[in-house]
């Protein structure tokens, strides 16, 4: 079969191959336990303070729940010292943009985009310097629960922002097609 000339160059290939990665950023499927009454997800068991799910411990010292609004984005956050543990419920979905800030890092400047909920029971860590956000494009308010390294302190936080365009807009559209 041939294609007309007219839509030669507009067809594309979805991408289904490995998604590109970010040293220290983990995602870890939960159980996710679903009967007819509901589901049932154990968010992380604790070892002396810390989530032992992941590569190493990651030590909880504040758990918290944020609220975002239909069409809102909240990015982008850095933290120097803070790891976060972030988790959206099945029932919700998120879209998440992650992007490697760190000097050092061997993933220097990659760029993560994914979904957290939407059917699925994930965690994910995100290190230190680690640029991150959390969008809703969707009609109706969602939650994202997470843990934190470090308690927030109001009178030094922990907590530095970068435009949530910086690393372009488009990547908090829906994406279509």
């Amino acid at each position: 079969m041939e294609i007309h000339e007219d839509y030669k160059g507009k067809i594309a290939t979805q991408q289904y191959g490995k998604k590109p990665q970010i040293d220290g950023v983990e995602i870890i499927a939960l159980q996710h336990n679903i009967d007819d009454g509901g589901y049932f997800v154990e968010l992380s068991r604790l070892t002396d303070g810390a989530h032992t799910a992941f590569s190493a411990p990651v030590e909880v010292k504040q758990i918290s729940l944020s609220q975002v609004i239909p069409s809102s984005v909240k990015a982008y956050h850095i933290h120097y010292k803070q790891d976060d543990v972030w988790f959206v419920a099945p029932h919700d979905k998120l879209l998440v943009n992650l992007h490697d800030i760190r000097k050092d890092s061997p993933t220097y400047n990659a760029h993560i985009r994914l979904v957290l909920g939407g059917g699925k029971a994930t965690a994910l860590r995100i290190p230190a310097g680690v640029a991150h956000g959390v969008g809703n494009p969707y009609s109706r308010s969602m939650h994202l629960i997470y843990t934190t390294t470090e308690q927030f302190n109001i009178s030094d936080p922990d907590e530095q922002r970068l435009p949530w365009n910086h690393f372009g807009a488009e990547v908090w559209d829906l994406t279509k097609g």
